[in-house]
């Protein structure tokens, strides 16, 4: 049995942790795989250098809606940006979209940066590691502006009609730790009716600790207990549940050793 974290962010000088002893302790929770996400271009040139020395782990290169203003004026950034997606072991393009819920970019740069990255993860044929919140009303006809696009909507804690919206697209759905916690129940209802051909699992660490684990910093290796979690919550067998998310992990991200 193995499972695949498909987001984190060991990498990042705030981690807290020795990622070695990170991904360390990860193996001996069968978490074999895992996928380092950039949020902007220091950090995912951080986690492009990371990856180079860990067989386990991969890298996607975003920059987070949050930081679209930095970015939305400054061509040398972005084009520096762009020449990390052709590196080694760099497998997806994010986090990036929209984030209506704070301020910190207005719409119109999170906008342009997110069709920027679009334009990059098509040109290099990448899938994308999208960040949406409480902004699916806008970023949809984005989306739909570009073709052959493929990829996951992380953190997933919407309804199941922006879910049906998305699984229509082809995207894939990403679960982490809110779901051990959330007493939402229009949020867990979503979660069961992801198919399981289409979800795969994350941590977001060091954010989103689940249960029983919450007020400490998150790992990858806590991605077996959102597992856990949900394989009770749908009913299903742990063991499938690992297998096919770590099959649709390996399928989207080309995750080669």
């Amino acid at each position: 049995m193995q499972f695949t974290d498909t987001h984190c962010h060991i990498h990042s000088t705030d981690y807290q942790l020795d990622p070695n002893i990170v991904i360390e302790d990860a193996k001996k929770d069968l978490v074999t795989r895992l996928i380092c996400v950039g949020t902007d271009l220091e950090d995912s040139e951080l986690a492009v250098d990371f990856v180079q020395n860990q067989p386990m782990t991969w890298a996607s290169i975003g920059i987070h809606p949050h930081e679209a203003k930095h970015y939305v004026s400054n061509k040398v950034a972005l084009a520096k940006f762009e020449s990390l997606a052709n590196k080694n072991r760099v497998v997806a393009v994010g986090e990036c979209g929209l984030d209506y819920y704070y301020d910190h970019s207005n719409k119109h740069d999170q906008k342009e940066i997110l069709e920027f990255q679009l334009s990059v993860a098509q040109k290099f044929n990448l899938p994308i590691i999208f960040h949406v919140r409480d902004a699916f009303e806008e970023f949809w006809p984005i989306f739909d502006n570009y073709k052959g696009l493929k990829g996951v909507i992380h953190s997933f804690t919407s309804d199941s009609n922006t879910l049906n919206k998305a699984l229509d697209r082809g995207l894939y759905i990403g679960l982490n730790g809110i779901m051990t916690f959330t007493k939402n129940a229009v949020q867990l209802t979503a979660a069961k009716n992801v198919p399981l051909s289409r979800l795969i699992l994350e941590t977001d660490s060091p954010y989103l600790t689940p249960v029983p684990f919450r007020g400490t910093i998150c790992q990858p290796k806590h991605v077996r207990y959102t597992a856990e979690f949900l394989a009770d919550l749908r009913d299903e067998s742990l063991e499938d549940l690992a297998k096919l998310t770590t099959g649709n992990a390996i399928k989207l991200f080309n995750l080669k050793d």
